[in-house]
């Protein structure tokens, strides 16, 4: 069967499924009614999905919110707010209407990177991991099985669509839940850092009025650093993957950057042999 791509506003979904093409029928046609809601759900509350976590659990409407604030709620230590796992939560949203009253072999729904994955009993499924946008290709793989706790799959960086503090070419994190792995990929990319004075910041809001950032300074521009200082950022990132791996908040973590990666565990992906 193939896949089914929906577009509004900034959301942007590849969606596919596997059974009997009767289920994948009606699986689409659940799909595509709660997709023309989701986004208006979430402008409804939108100012107040971009403000920071305080001390008091944020309280919200819609579905797709409360997966939002579920998913950012462990990380209130540090700077974060509900749309750090946005995308992941649509995801999430839109996989459970796909999901509703039917029998899938497996699916998932892909929100611009941000994935949510179903498996039945026996059926597994394999994500191609990019290091870089700027040279895209399959650097390395990951197989999920019915077994493992991981549903959510996420990529955060600095050059992806979404503001970073760090400097991460990418990180990919698998979580049980797609919101889950979002929000935890957007705060080990920001980890992913050094201070270096040929490295650009600019204030979040001045690149984009809207940004939940603020005035944060977010990462426009990464030279070539040394070797030394790669490892060094990457293993900042790291730092902050292993005590989320504590806590059962991510289950594996890959993080790349400028050609050198470091991943949790280490058996996390195969290294493709084409690149």
């Amino acid at each position: 069967m193939e896949g089914v791509r929906l577009q509004h506003g900034p959301i942007d979904v590849v969606v596919r499924a596997w059974g009997e093409p009767s289920e994948v029928e009606l699986a689409h046609q659940q799909l595509e009614n709660r997709f023309d809601t989701i986004l208006a759900e979430l402008v409804a509350e939108l100012p107040r999905l971009r403000e920071p976590l305080g001390e008091t659990y944020p309280l919200f409407s819609g579905r797709t919110a409360r997966r939002m604030a579920a998913a950012v709620w462990p990380h209130r230590g540090v700077f974060i707010t509900p749309m750090a796992a946005v995308a992941g939560a649509v995801a999430e949203e839109l996989l459970d209407a796909l999901l509703a009253g039917r029998k899938l072999e497996k699916a998932f729904v892909n929100d611009g990177g941000d994935i949510a994955v179903h498996l039945s009993p026996g059926a597994s499924l394999r994500a191609g991991i990019v290091n870089d946008l700027l040279h895209p290709g399959i650097d390395a793989t990951t197989e999920i099985s019915f077994a493992s706790p991981v549903r959510g799959i996420a990529t955060s960086g600095w050059r992806g669509r979404s503001q970073s503090l760090g400097i991460a070419d990418a990180v990919t994190v698998l979580a049980p839940t797609a919101s889950q792995a979002d929000a935890a990929a957007t705060l080990i990319a920001n980890a992913v850092n050094v201070d270096h004075p040929a490295i650009e910041r600019r204030p979040a809001r001045s690149l984009k009025e809207d940004s939940d950032l603020g005035d944060l300074t977010v990462t426009v521009h990464v030279p070539a650093l040394p070797e030394k200082e790669v490892l060094k950022a990457l293993t900042n990132g790291l730092a902050v993957a292993q005590r989320m791996q504590r806590v059962g908040l991510v289950t594996a973590a890959y993080l790349a950057l400028q050609g050198q990666v470091l991943t949790l565990p280490e058996c996390v992906a195969s290294r493709s042999a084409s690149r």
